[in-house]
């Protein structure tokens, strides 16, 4: 039975009220197993606040034979000082541990995804933690080089060429193998993972006007388009640099399967637009499955009960898709 973990995120913010809510809806006694991994004190406080309908048992450790008792397991990381809406070390190191917890049990076959709420990079480098976010730490962890953050909804699926720099170190982060392997990276996981074959790829131009033939910037003469011929003579059905406002402004994304941009700002912005209630982001080129809602933790409405824990589900519902597309792969690359 596939075993679903999911991370209670920032302990501050709305990741345990989401995964308690998403859970409460997603629960089935015989399709699939879910776990929870968070500190049992901040659990128990949630439980005083939404209604809990799944059967449950707390411990600190999660074995075979707890994957077919019929209930959600609560994996205990030791409790943790909870200041609701408030970014703290602990909360940090909560949410960092839970994801080094939920890794392990999927190393150790005793997971099958794990859907991750938002972190607090803050609260990450408050903590002491080199990372920037879960894309990164799970890639070091998997020793895994060429990855990519996916945003995936039914309507609109994005993939970053970079992912967390800043504007001015963008130009300088970009080459032809660069785009030429996130390229590659969103043909194989749409292919593989969501099972989309001879999938059509859009990629984005850097520069306003997609830099207007040079008059606004190279990066398009010298690395863009080189990259995409470099694509097509490998097979791949890829299209670009397109004027990304006029891109969007025309919907075009709407004609293809998938759309590589070359920073975060500029696919997320749109990506954010069009689903914002149901956007999900998937980490591409992982030997894991990890999917996580698109938005942040939310720490201004953390108090208030009210978070919609849809992007939460629509992980969980990505994730499973993704668990069973991958026992059949027909990729060539």
């Amino acid at each position: 039975m596939n075993n679903f973990i999911f991370t209670c995120g920032d302990i501050n913010g709305i990741g345990p009220e989401i995964s308690i809510k998403a859970i409460n809806k997603l629960y089935s006694e015989e399709k699939y197993k879910l776990t929870l991994v968070i500190p049992k004190n901040v659990f128990e406080y949630y439980r005083e606040e939404i209604p809990i309908t799944f059967p449950y048992n707390i411990s600190d450790s999660v074995l075979n034979s707890d994957i077919l008792n019929g209930k959600v397991s609560i994996l205990d990381i030791g409790d943790s000082e909870l200041k609701v809406g408030k970014i703290t070390q602990n909360s940090g190191l909560s949410s960092y541990n839970a994801i080094m917890k939920a890794h392990e049990l999927i190393k150790n076959q005793l997971g099958s995804a794990m859907i991750t709420s938002p972190i607090s990079k803050e609260a990450w480098l408050k903590g002491g933690i080199e990372f920037t976010g879960h894309t990164e730490l799970l890639a070091n962890l998997t020793n895994v080089q060429n990855y990519a953050m996916m945003f995936i909804s039914k309507g609109f699926k994005a993939l970053l060429t970079t992912i967390h720099i800043p504007i001015n170190s963008i130009s300088s982060n970009i080459s032809i193998q660069k785009i030429m392997n996130t390229v590659l990276q969103a043909h194989i996981t749409l292919e593989n993972d969501l099972k989309i074959k001879n999938p059509r790829i859009a990629v984005l131009g850097l520069n306003p006007h997609a830099g207007e033939n040079g008059q606004l910037g190279n990066e398009e003469i010298d690395i863009i388009i080189p990259a995409i011929k470099m694509i097509r003579e490998q097979g791949v059905s890829v299209e670009g640099p397109f004027v990304p406002d006029a891109f969007f402004g025309t919907k075009s994304h709407n004609k293809f399967d998938i759309t590589v941009g070359m920073y975060h700002d500029q696919v997320l912005i749109p990506f954010k637009l069009l689903s914002f209630n149901e956007g999900v982001n998937y980490t591409a080129g992982l030997p894991i499955v990890r999917t996580s809602p698109d938005h942040g933790t939310a720490f201004d409405i953390a108090q208030k009960l009210v978070a919609n824990p849809n992007s939460m589900i629509e992980s969980f519902n990505w994730a499973r898709e993704i668990v069973k597309n991958r026992n059949c792969s027909f990729s060539k690359f």
